[in-house]
């Protein structure tokens, strides 16, 4: 008897320092995380208030190339398309940051869809949120709007919609013109339903709805930035980085070329893996590091002052 109290005393002091090595780890992460949501709000809140038409000027340059080749004008390079280029060409070199990180409705869906959980969190209760499957089906749909807009571009037919967007009516309150709100009705009506979507999904607009998203999401993206894990390395059945992906993106292998066009750049998946495991394909680059994020951020904001965004 008193031999087997001895070997139980004994398998328990061996597991109690694995133990609280597990919750060390545990709390490193969670505290790692909540600084780089803290880091991502503070550049998502800078560059709304700083750049909040970036975005719509951006969508502004496609509806030019597209109405120009449907009049059969030459496209000249205005600031709009200078604007579309630049974004786009950052997007290639460094993943799409700028829907991260810099586009006023990503930031808006982030902090919607936080108050949401932080509110299901003070009910004791879990947020309810669109299921994944359901979202998956959606997200078709922002590559059939940019194909409609596009249509309706080259027909020169575009004007037909007017008062029915809601980044017009968005930008509209977002300047505080509340009296131009009358001939947005419809499209605010249609942001009145965004906001809904976002705050029952994260992401909701950026998966479902942005046309210029599903534009980054067909750009070819140099791999050397983008995140990416060590399958040999993982845990058996961990979903961790998956589950913390709010596109719900399937990481590619630390040794593949692949970059999903869904990626956001948020890095959330960074501090969600129990063995830090999650990376770029520059080993000693975590991706969510903070002189990459400000590196990052500073050539946006040099970008948008050069071109008077």
């Amino acid at each position: 008897m008193e031999q087997t109290k001895k070997q139980t005393d004994t398998k328990t002091k061996k597991s109690a320092p694995a133990s609280q090595k597990g919750s060390a780890l545990a709390s490193q992460r969670r505290k790692q995380q909540r600084l780089q949501e803290l880091i991502r709000f503070a550049v998502q809140a800078l560059f709304f208030v700083l750049f909040p038409s970036a975005y719509a000027s951006a969508f502004a340059g496609v509806k030019y190339i597209f109405t120009q080749i449907g009049a059969h004008q030459l496209i000249g390079f205005t600031p709009f398309v200078a604007i579309l280029v630049t974004l786009c060409a950052y997007t290639v070199v460094f993943g799409r940051f700028f829907c991260g990180y810099v586009c006023a409705f990503g930031s808006v869906n982030d902090w919607i869809f936080w108050i949401h959980k932080a509110v299901s969190r003070r009910r004791g209760k879990r947020p309810l949120q669109i299921p994944d499957k359901v979202m998956e089906n959606l997200s078709v749909l922002k590559y059939l709007l940019l194909a409609v807009i596009i249509v309706l571009c080259i027909l020169q037919k575009f004007g037909v919609t007017g008062g029915w967007s809601p980044w017009d009516a968005f930008s509209q309150i977002r300047a505080g013109q509340f009296s131009s709100l009358e001939g947005y009705l419809a499209g605010c009506a249609l942001l009145g339903a965004l906001l809904i979507g976002m705050f029952f999904s994260e992401r909701f607009f950026c998966r479902v709805f942005c046309p210029m998203g599903a534009v980054f999401s067909l750009l070819p993206v140099f791999p050397w930035l983008t995140v990416r894990r060590d399958r040999q390395q993982c845990i058996a059945g961990c979903k961790a980085c998956e589950k913390a992906c709010p596109a719900l993106v399937s990481l590619p292998d630390i040794g593949s070329p692949d970059t999903p066009g869904d990626c956001f750049q948020c890095h959330k998946c960074v501090c969600a893996c129990p063995r830090s495991n999650v990376t770029t394909k520059v080993r000693w680059i975590r991706g969510d590091d903070l002189w990459l994020t400000m590196i990052r951020a500073l050539i946006l904001v040099g970008l948008f002052i050069w071109l008077g965004v």
